[in-house]
């Protein structure tokens, strides 16, 4: 071969290398965001202690993307517990917003936390990245089997009349999420949400002990919650903060709107990403909790846990957020707890 043509092969292979190396360097930055994610194990961070809602949904998350091989890589649950999720949220938005292996399993109180005046967070889900909603309950108003309220009306009727005569209780702070849905229903009916009369107690167990032993006149809380009471009538349930009536133990109840109050509360639970992560790591996982939603395993997940199935995507997740945040804030503003 001529000495002309040798050089022209040489040239072209340093332009092949030189573009092969371009196209294999990656994404850049330190997300480790290749096309090939995940290539080592994942943290799911539950922000609450063992056994709580966060920490069942991650860890029923973990168990079904493992068993179902939808991840090939471990999955670990970590728990880091500490004011309602706020705690570990500013170690997530600051010292690892650009770790796409680990993920976070949160709920309202990203919103409440960040909003209110009293313990505010000044994190809230605008420094994550929203992966997907995963599940929706709703809001309760529950009173003891035996109580003089039959409806919601009548209730709100009382408190109107004569609110330091109507205790209600639930198993959060004051300004927190059963807070705000004991409220809802007063604020919808132009009672000033101020004048409700709210104990919190230490969980919902604690609370719906409140109410049975006399404590309480109706208590907030999740509907899910609920059903073993009511099927042993020990309490009635007056309304359900839902669109619509729910299926199961829980047919027969009336949803807020069905009772004249135009008011709907979902609480939800889902799963963030860290507010940098890579453009690969956000469509990875855009896939993947698609088909883990469509999955028979996380379909029986569900059924076992007793939680409603609610998927949204990333995009839906984040257009729901900010409506839900307003209404959060205006609850807030209502009770004169908003920053």
């Amino acid at each position: 071969m001529k000495k002309g043509k040798w050089k022209s092969w040489i040239a072209a292979g340093v332009l092949l290398t030189s573009l092969t190396a371009c196209s294999t360097s990656g994404s850049g930055g330190t997300n480790e965001g290749a096309s090939d994610y995940p290539k080592k194990a994942i943290t799911v961070v539950a922000p609450s202690g063992a056994g709580g809602g966060w920490d069942l949904t991650a860890r029923a998350l973990t168990k079904v993307l493992g068993e179902s091989k939808l991840v090939d890589q471990t999955m670990t649950v970590e728990n880091k517990p500490g004011g309602g999720g706020a705690v570990y949220l500013a170690e997530f938005a600051t010292q690892h917003k650009k770790d796409d292996y680990k993920l976070y399993v949160n709920s309202p109180p990203i919103l409440i936390n960040h909003l209110k005046k009293e313990g505010n967070s000044p994190y809230g889900y605008q420094d994550t990245t929203p992966l997907a909603q995963l599940t929706k309950d709703f809001g309760a108003i529950v009173v003891k089997a035996d109580s003089k309220y039959n409806n919601l009306k009548e209730l709100m009727e009382a408190v109107k009349k004569d609110p330091k005569s109507v205790t209600a209780a639930g198993g959060s702070a004051p300004g927190s999420m059963d807070h705000l849905v004991a409220v809802l229903p007063a604020f919808k009916s132009d009672i000033d949400p101020k004048s409700v009369k709210y104990v919190s107690y230490d969980g919902g167990g604690e609370a719906i002990a409140a109410l049975l032993g006399g404590n309480a006149d109706y208590i907030a809380t999740d509907a899910s919650a609920v059903g073993e009471y009511l099927k042993a009538g020990k309490v009635k349930v007056l309304g359900i903060s839902s669109t619509e009536r729910l299926k199961g133990d829980l047919a027969d109840i009336p949803t807020f709107k069905e009772e004249g109050i135009d008011a709907e509360f979902t609480i939800w639970r889902g799963v963030f990403g860290p507010k940098e992560m890579s453009d690969s790591a956000k469509s990875y996982w855009d896939k993947t909790l698609k088909k883990l939603n469509e999955s028979k395993e996380w379909q029986a997940e569900l059924e076992r846990n007793g939680w409603e199935s609610e998927f949204k995507n990333g995009k839906e997740f984040e257009t729901f957020l900010k409506d839900q945040e307003k209404q959060v804030n205006d609850l807030l503003k209502s009770l004169g707890m908003n920053k």
